[in-house]
């Protein structure tokens, strides 16, 4: 190595190295082993791919420990083993390295959500990449590679973990999807300035696609921030034969890349995924020449022309002015309006049929309006069968019967920007309020291979549409006129935790809850208790009440339903009533004394009951008003 790692960029070209999971998954690992624990497991594999890659021509060696985060190898029951294989892995490339090549510590995400989308707090993301850095660092890397972030807050606080522990340099990178805005929507014109801003040496990009759509990015950044880049693409698209990811970009291919890339202020071209020794190889040759380094003058002139087409795309796109207000809570919808203004409400539940024929479901609707409930509640996240979306029967209600609904929205089935796009469709049909949960886990029901997502959880969602409501998208780009959604949270008065329920629901008023549906309640005194907790917060409160059908259903409350409680003397007076009729009737009158109790300490009743008769709940719904 001839000086530092920032003299070298300032002077040349490095060449980083390729892909090492391809490497070991093409040496017969498994991928569902830890790749960062062979280090200590089968280190003469690991040294054995740094040296092809030396001998290859690469300038730089990451070390094998993407994925040696706490997070990542508490799986594999190796969180205690952290220091071990993150100095290993310095010590395996270093010893291929030689003096010859710079070593970088590799970081890579936790794997999870940090806040605002999930429940890791920013200072507890902040340790987890700290005690990492801290162990590449006292082993002696000459900088740090963060790489493969989709989410601008996480990478940030990997910043400010590396920094805290070490002033080697940074080399953070982003991945993004063809269009080269973030997995995550964040566009390279907002994270490149951004990833400047909060310290980083060099910013670039890696991974999830090709050399091309990957030099479209480079360019976009090139305009917006004044730091040197870095480029690592796969190579190309995977491609699945018999049951394996083939990459088919050649090395040739990647190689006449690599020079366009130096074009536009690139200091480091490497591989990721699908790239080897030989595409490293072709790499090298390409930009061994005096070609490979332009005038930099040349660059930044083309790249003030650049940003100043940028800038005029960007105002050509009708992106709205910055401080447009939200939508005010009373204009949002009829029920946000009677909340605000305090005036006691009535919703009823209406769950999703099986099949699509909603019919009978649409004429409970529209006589449920006729004796003035204000909203039909539909539950989301059903999987017994096949039945319609809640988010469909909540704009068919709406559309046909005349009534405001109050979709319950779920996150358990979806990703981020599945979610985003959902609640962006939902909003232009018309639907207004909703309540945000995470979702109960998947039950076998009738589909045992059905799985979850949990890409975040209800604090995440709340966030979410708390930035749609202020014009802006996940990735902080503006999606023009602002959401009108009403948000409503849950709450379960009855947690086997309150403290912790309590502690999420502070999170959710601060994400921009504007409303509180409880989950239901059996228990009057215990529930008052908890709404004296959640007053300070000044947010109207509508209960559920669930009337029984039968002994058996009110056992099942009682004993299969996870954070509910049902008093035993409730218990033993639908034991009484016995079966038929007689135990609907009991049913129905306990939960008129329950709604009569809560009439006084909430703003608002929620009906949840599976019954047909409509009458009964007709009845209990005059009573109320």
């Amino acid at each position: 190595m001839t000086g530092t790692f920032l003299e070298a960029i300032a002077d040349r070209v490095l060449v980083g190295d390729g892909a090492m999971g391809t490497m070991l998954y093409a040496r017969g690992v498994f991928i569902n082993k830890s790749f960062d624990a062979l280090n200590l497991s089968q280190p003469d594999l690991v040294a054995g791919i740094h040296r092809d890659y030396v001998a290859a021509g690469a300038d730089l060696l990451e070390t094998n420990t993407f994925g040696a985060n706490r997070i990542k190898l508490a799986p594999f029951g190796l969180a205690d083993r952290l220091r071990a294989i993150n100095e290993e892995g310095v010590r395996l490339a270093r010893h291929a390295a030689g003096d010859r090549v710079y070593v970088a510590g590799a970081i890579g995400p936790l794997g999870i959500r940090i806040e605002p989308w999930g429940k890791t707090g920013l200072d507890e993301a902040r340790e987890y990449f700290r005690e990492q850095a801290l162990a590449l660092a006292g082993a002696g890397v000459d900088l740090f590679v963060l790489e493969t972030f989709r989410d601008l807050t996480e990478i940030g606080a990997a910043i400010e973990a590396v920094r805290a522990v070490s002033d080697r340099p940074i080399v953070a990178q982003m991945t993004t999807e063809e269009d080269g805005n973030t997995l995550d929507g964040t566009p390279p014109e907002r994270f490149a300035p951004e990833l400047e801003r909060r310290g980083a040496s060099l910013i670039g990009v890696n991974c999830a696609v090709g050399p091309a759509p990957m030099l479209e990015t480079i360019e976009r950044m090139e305009a917006s921030t004044a730091l040197r880049l870095s480029a690592q693409p796969n190579a190309g698209r995977p491609r699945d034969v018999e049951g394996r990811n083939i990459y088919l970009c050649s090395p040739e291919y990647m190689a006449s890349y690599a020079r366009r890339f130096v074009q536009h202020n690139v200091r480091l071209v490497g591989g990721c995924c699908g790239t080897t020794p030989e595409h490293i190889r072709q790499i090298k040759a390409a930009l061994g020449g005096p070609a490979a380094v332009p005038d930099l003058g040349a660059v930044r002139s083309d790249a003030a022309r650049r940003k100043a087409r940028t800038a005029s795309i960007a105002v050509d796109r009708g992106a709205p002015a910055a401080g447009v207000p939200p939508v005010r809570r009373e204009e949002k919808s009829q029920l946000a309006r009677a909340l605000a203004g305090g005036r006691f409400v009535v919703a009823v539940e209406l769950a999703p049929p099986r099949g699509f024929e909603t019919g009978p479901l649409i004429a409970r609707a529209r006589a449920l309006e006729a004796h003035g409930v204000d909203a039909i509640n539909i539950p989301d996240g059903q999987r017994g069968g096949a039945r319609i979306s809640a988010l469909a029967l909540a704009v068919l209600i709406e559309q046909q019967a005349g009534i405001e609904t109050l979709l319950h929205y779920s996150c358990r089935d979806r990703n981020l920007l599945g979610i985003q796009s959902d609640l962006l469709g939902a909003h232009a049909m018309g639907l207004r309020n909703l309540v945000l949960i995470t979702g109960e886990p998947a039950r076998v029901a009738d589909y045992p291979d059905a799985t979850a997502v949990f890409d975040v959880d209800s604090i995440g969602l709340t966030h979410l549409v708390s930035r749609l409501n202020r014009g802006h998208d996940v990735g902080g780009q503006p999606i023009g006129a602002p959401t009108a959604f009403h948000v409503g949270v849950s709450v379960n008065p009855t947690a086997a935790d309150l403290a912790e329920q309590l502690r999420r629901f502070e999170y959710k008023v601060q994400a921009g809850a504007e409303f509180v549906v409880a989950r239901p309640v059996f228990d009057v005194a215990a529930f008052r208790e908890l709404t004296a907790r959640l007053r300070p917060a000044g947010l109207p409160i509508v209960a559920t009440v669930v009337p029984f059908e039968s002994a058996r259903h009110a056992e099942f409350f009682a004993n299969e339903v996870p954070g509910v409680q049902v008093p035993a003397p409730l218990l033993d007076r639908m034991r009484a009533a016995g079966e038929g009729g007689a135990a609907g009737a009991e049913g129905m009158a306990i939960a008129r004394e329950i709604a009569g109790e809560l009439r006084g300490a909430v703003q608002g009743i929620l009906v949840s009951a599976s019954t047909q008769a409509l009458e009964p709940i007709l009845q209990l719904v005059d009573g109320l008003r």
